[in-house]
């Protein structure tokens, strides 16, 4: 099944809890967060898009790193 992408727009829109500038925020830090290494954000030219499934993955393996139920 192909992975599903959207640009920091559409994914904000698609889920309100993220702010477009907060998810431009994580995206500019990926290496320093684990985002990069989560293989959730995709480069295509100078397009910007995330995984929704690797990026959700991402938040879960944060939860659990800090012993979040």
């Amino acid at each position: 099944m192909p992975s599903e992408l959207y640009t920091v727009d559409q994914f904000a829109a698609r889920h309100p809890a993220f702010k477009p500038g907060g998810l431009r925020w994580l995206i500019f830090n990926e290496a320093y967060n684990g985002l990069k290494a989560s293989g959730a954000v995709k480069r295509l030219g100078r397009r910007v898009l995330i995984d929704e499934a690797r990026f959700f993955d991402w938040i879960e393996r944060l939860q659990s790193d800090c012993g979040a139920s």
